[in-house]
């Protein structure tokens, strides 16, 4: 997957085929909130993306409250939304 910018054409398209997820405010990132069944499973989703992110060199922007696990994703270097988010 290419670090390449992606239309808002584009990014309207792939939002189409993926459940949850929408444009941020900024237009620049996309964001989903994940509801687990407790703290326990949301920190063990966090572990298993962490090190799948890890090995990508992708990391996300993320933030956990109890049970929730809010995540916002771009591609820092491209300035926006890329096929790798």
């Amino acid at each position: 997957m290419t670090r390449e910018k992606l239309s808002t054409d584009a990014i309207a398209a792939a939002l189409a085929e993926l459940d949850g997820w929408s444009l941020a405010a900024d237009g620049a990132s996309i964001k989903r909130s994940f509801v687990f069944k407790n703290f326990s499973e949301a920190f063990a989703f966090m572990t298993r993306v962490a090190l799948a992110a890890e090995k990508m060199d992708h990391h996300p922007d993320w933030s956990n409250v109890y049970k929730t696990v809010d995540v916002t994703l771009n591609t820092h270097d491209a300035g926006g939304v890329t096929a790798l988010d």
